[in-house]
């Protein structure tokens, strides 16, 4: 059964009504990046930091997976797919696909503060201040904050270079070192982006390009891959 491994970012998310980062009016024109989302914001102002992903959390509760999503889990019928994902919310996993590596950490998910290791899933969409891990450590959001190593990074070149098909979806290719992922991937396999606005990564080999959306695109893109169209 041949590999596809797929790469997801924002785009993905965003038809389901979450926010992404870097649109016009995305999560950061509400807030600074250096005051929810980095260590030092952490150490500043937990209580801020806090707020802020338990309303990326809540409002979480209210979207649900889009044809994008669900498209991809019907992939599986005929191959083996890799999901290596940039974004933190579970809509992958509620759509159903089954094998999903998490980049950037996971939404609903807190960790120790003293302890990465100490990974906890969080009822409902509230984590609260004094809320401990068995050390007596605050939980903080198990978010891979900007400035922060990539523990899942090498993992996740790994499965790249197992790859006999490289999507790309939904991301701008912006994000070290996640944008990097697409240089392991062996340059004589074809890789097909799926993204409207320009379609060039570099000097990428192989590269097939569909300007859609991702709730467009993904869908066209798998009804080819299942009937051997492409």
């Amino acid at each position: 059964m041949k590999k596809i491994v797929v790469l997801t970012g924002a785009g993905v998310s965003q038809e389901s009504g979450i926010k992404t980062f870097r649109d016009s009016d995305g999560l950061w024109e509400e807030y600074r990046i250096e005051d929810v989302a980095t260590y030092e914001a952490w150490e500043n102002n937990p209580h801020l930091v806090l707020d802020f992903y338990n309303q990326r959390r809540k409002q979480l509760q209210d979207v649900k997976p889009n044809p994008a999503h669900f498209a991809l889990v019907e992939l599986e019928k005929k191959y083996d797919v890799q999901i290596i994902t940039q974004n933190v919310d579970d809509l992958h996993e509620r759509a159903g696909s089954k094998k999903v590596l998490h980049l950037h950490g996971e939404l609903k998910k807190s960790r120790s503060s003293i302890d990465d290791t100490m990974i906890y899933p969080i009822d409902g969409w509230e984590l609260k201040w004094g809320d401990l891990c068995e050390k007596g450590s605050q939980l903080r959001p198990h978010i891979v904050w900007f400035g922060e190593a990539v523990p899942m990074i090498a993992e996740a070149s790994r499965l790249s270079m197992q790859a006999n098909i490289f999507l790309i979806i939904g991301t701008s290719l912006n994000v070290y070192p996640a944008a990097g992922l697409v240089h392991y991937v062996k340059p004589q396999i074809p890789k097909y982006l799926v993204d409207p606005n320009d379609c060039k990564i570099g000097d990428t080999k192989n590269l097939i390009c569909i300007k859609e959306k991702a709730g467009i695109g993904v869908p066209l893109l798998i009804d080819k891959l299942l009937n051997d169209i492409i």
